[in-house]
């Protein structure tokens, strides 16, 4: 009988994921002569070749590829059984380890923190912040266990909670004169310089999506990573770019900017969490769903202090915040 170790195929996953037996074995605290003595014991038992190993690094063989898939799954169900023993009936305790979007994670998070240390003073929060791509893979690896983020996610194994809808508005430089009651529309969008994120970033797609820009040279991105720096630009005269509304209190203050609605149908991002349907903790995630809404309430409550601010104009609208109830 074939005797596997979770550990060897903890060593695989990281080799199968690094491309590279240095850093592999950097992540699994070992050396790397340790972690290829592991693989190619793992190879033995296996009586396969799981990995070609070149100058660069190391090519999965198909085989290896298919291993791979399977030891993820292995170890992600492993996790999942632990975690079931640790956590039983209690709700939010012990780590949980959270991966949010950059678009989200300065406006959200925010809010968020304090309500949850309030509630629930023993969880042990861990934050990831990276674009949905590697989010979603170390989601399913099992080295998160649940994003924040704007849906869809588009994988067999995840489940998700649809949250609340999360507007577009358009910011110009403030010395561009716009009446109180007029409203962006597409065409304006394609006679000015777009300001976006990076490639890689869902908040970039969304916005050409929206505007039918995906060719356009008008496009620019600047490799900026933060609406922080994009809004900067903007202030600057450089161009215009769509906002969230959850980052406009937080993004508009104190900068020389004004807030633009889109006529209707306005533009808008759905932002939910993501799990894997494995895990064991769908409660918490509810949970943490419920606390997000609550704290998405109190970021709304508070865009009306922004009505007044003399740096910022957005045509007299106040926003109002949807309750929506997450079963528990």
């Amino acid at each position: 009988m074939i005797s596997i170790t979770l550990k060897q195929l903890r060593y695989f996953a990281a080799l199968a994921r690094e491309k590279h037996f240095g850093r592999a074995a950097e992540t699994c605290s070992i050396t790397q002569p340790a972690l290829s003595m592991q693989i190619q014991e793992l190879e033995a038992l296996l009586g396969v070749t799981l990995v070609e190993r070149t100058r660069g690094g190391v090519r999965l063989t198909q085989t290896g590829a298919t291993i791979a898939d399977r030891a993820n799954r292995i170890l992600s169900d492993t996790r999942d059984l632990v975690e079931l023993a640790q956590h039983g009936d209690q709700l939010m305790s012990g780590t949980l380890r959270l991966g949010v979007i950059p678009s989200v994670a300065p406006y959200l998070l925010p809010p968020l923190l304090p309500i949850l240390q309030d509630t629930y003073p023993d969880l042990e929060l861990h934050v990831r912040e990276t674009q949905t791509a590697p989010l979603t893979g170390e989601l399913v690896d099992g080295q998160l266990d649940v994003m924040l983020l704007a849906l869809p996610v588009e994988h067999p194994d995840v489940e998700t909670l649809r949250l609340f809808d999360d507007n577009f508005l358009l910011a110009l430089p403030k010395r561009r004169k716009v009446g109180a009651r007029v409203r962006a529309t597409p065409d304006l969008i394609r006679n000015e310089r777009l300001l976006l994120l990076e490639e890689g970033h869902c908040l970039r797609e969304q916005a050409l999506q929206y505007c039918s820009l995906q060719q356009v040279n008008a496009v620019d991105a600047f490799g900026a990573s933060s609406l922080g720096t994009i809004v900067e630009m903007v202030s600057a005269g450089l161009g215009i770019t769509l906002l969230p509304e959850i980052c406009r209190r937080a993004e508009s203050r104190s900068r020389n900017i004004t807030l633009m609605r889109f006529s209707a149908p306005e533009p808008y991002r759905t932002l939910g969490l993501a799990w894997r349907k494995t895990s064991p903790r769908r409660r918490d995630f509810l949970e943490l769903g419920r606390l997000l809404l609550q704290a998405r309430e109190n970021l709304a409550t508070r865009f009306e202090e922004i009505l007044d601010d003399p740096n910022v104009a957005l045509g007299r609208v106040k926003v109002k915040a949807k309750k929506k109830k997450v079963k528990r």
